[in-house]
């Protein structure tokens, strides 16, 4: 894997759906740039031709899951190539909603045949994190947070249990942060926080107080 600069930094925010990525990756966006710290948020599917592709994908039932598989990747490569590392060397602290932890819980819960390995060596290409935190919730609590005319193709709580379950048993063996997003959004996002800030310090990357 690709290694990032020493004074900038690459986070994750990763979970099931509904447990909250989008929100308390703009909230800590935030809090860095008031930080005084030069802050790039992004996300995927990234804004390339590749991930418009999958937006819609995503709503059909009849594309396999190793197709999204492939296709995730495809859009993943281009999406830190171009987007993330390029941001990382102007010395910016990069923030992901979601990355290759997404495509390891959702496709390898979708298929017996798809396994992480083949979903690994796929995103080969693409650079490593400095920092993944996993927001964890129960499955129904966190479709009940969708909309339910908009579900995606994997939003139902018998494939979200499996997601669930294989981003906490990742979490554990690779280290990352989990964090619960049952609790009010303030206190979830201290908890954030805290996780980067820590972070940061490890890195000798100075904030203001």
């Amino acid at each position: 894997m690709i290694k990032t600069m020493q004074q900038t930094l690459f986070i994750v925010l990763d979970g099931i759906d509904g447990a909250g990525t989008t929100t308390h990756s703009k909230l800590l966006a935030g809090f860095l740039s008031l930080k005084g710290l030069k802050t790039y948020l992004t996300r995927e599917p990234s804004s390339s031709e590749i991930g418009k592709l999958l937006r819609i994908y995503l709503k059909d039932e009849r594309i396999p899951a190793s197709t999204d598989a492939l296709l995730f990747a495809a859009d993943r490569v281009l999406h830190y190539k171009n987007e993330i590392k390029k941001k990382l060397e102007e010395g910016y602290i990069v923030i992901s909603d979601r990355y290759i932890e997404s495509s390891i819980a959702y496709q390898s819960s979708q298929s017996d045949e798809i396994t992480i390995e083949w979903i690994e060596n796929l995103n080969l290409f693409a650079g490593e994190p400095d920092l993944t935190i996993i927001l964890d919730i129960d499955p129904k609590i966190s479709l009940s947070r969708k909309n339910q005319e908009f579900l995606e193709k994997f939003e139902d709580t018998s494939l979200l249990d499996k997601v669930r379950q294989v981003y906490l048993t990742r979490a554990e063996k690779l280290g990352y942060s989990i964090i619960n997003t049952n609790n009010i959004i303030e206190l979830v996002q201290t908890e954030i926080q805290e996780v980067v800030l820590n972070k940061l310090k490890e890195k000798g990357i100075g904030i203001k107080k």
